[in-house]
């Protein structure tokens, strides 16, 4: 617990100190050369509250933005809806249950009320820690963690317009190409990344093309860029079906595998 709440204080002075040193003096701006937002690479996480993989990726991989300059290069943006489900008048159910549905329109309101990604993302950040360790009923003591209002998300909630982020969300996820099949969903300028998305950040190093040299992309290998077909690594599906066929899929790559290597000896 203890050690969580240090990653998260941790995260919340990092993203101070990029805020602050992004409007620093003129002398400093001319040693540091951030890129445009039309030079940024777009990376976008669709995902779901209540996913334990989505939480994991959230807490344990995401962050790695935030350790180095690799976040003055990146166009972040979180999207959680995930594999709900609509339904008739602009009614949803969630994969995990109405709790999820909760903390999905919770999470839509942090980024609406907090649109700075050094405000929602910590926000967020402390709510996935809690569904990481099994105690997210517990969400709302991130404010006080955080010293933040409740009040907004709150009336954001209550008075319904959370319901129609959480339904844009929906409209967002659901025009994907190609559609998403699980979640986290990892998308970086335009490309999913499907089950390799845990080496998000090789992809972002190779698609970005500005000119500014970050010290985490100097320390990546872009050959560690993979194609489709990779190791599974544990996802949310959508349905069960999905599931079987991931796991079939899985054994006859495996399969394949080791008879390319039968037959290359």
């Amino acid at each position: 617990m203890a050690s969580r709440s240090i990653i998260t204080l941790s995260l919340i002075s990092y993203l101070i100190l990029f805020t602050s040193s992004s409007s620093s003096s003129s002398s400093s701006a001319s040693r540091i050369t951030l890129p445009s937002n039309s030079q940024k690479v777009s990376l976008a996480l669709y995902y779901e509250s209540l996913c334990p993989y989505s939480a994991n990726f959230i807490i344990n991989y995401l962050d790695k933005l935030f350790e180095t300059d690799l976040i003055s290069i990146v166009d972040l943006n979180l999207v959680p809806w995930g594999n709900a489900k609509l339904r008739g008048n602009d009614t949803f159910d969630c994969q995990h249950g109405p709790s999820e549905c909760l903390l999905n329109t919770v999470e839509a309101c942090a980024i609406d009320v907090w649109p700075e990604l050094n405000e929602h993302f910590p926000f967020i950040n402390c709510v996935e820690t809690l569904v990481y360790e099994h105690k997210y009923p517990q969400w709302e003591s991130c404010f006080e963690k955080l010293g933040l209002d409740p009040k907004p998300i709150a009336d954001c909630y209550s008075s319904g317009y959370g319901k129609e982020l959480e339904l844009q969300y929906a409209a967002e996820t659901n025009t994907l190409q190609p559609p998403h099949e699980y979640v986290p969903w990892v998308v970086v300028d335009g490309e999913p990344l499907y089950e390799d998305y845990e080496n998000f950040v090789s992809y972002i190093c190779k698609a970005y093309k500005g000119t500014a040299v970050t010290e985490a992309c100097s320390k990546v290998s872009l050959n560690t860029v993979r194609g489709k077909a990779k190791p599974i690594h544990p996802d949310c599906y959508k349905t069960r079906v999905l599931a079987l066929v991931a796991r079939i899929r899985s054994a006859i790559t495996r399969w394949m595998g080791q008879l390319n290597m039968v037959a290359s000896m």
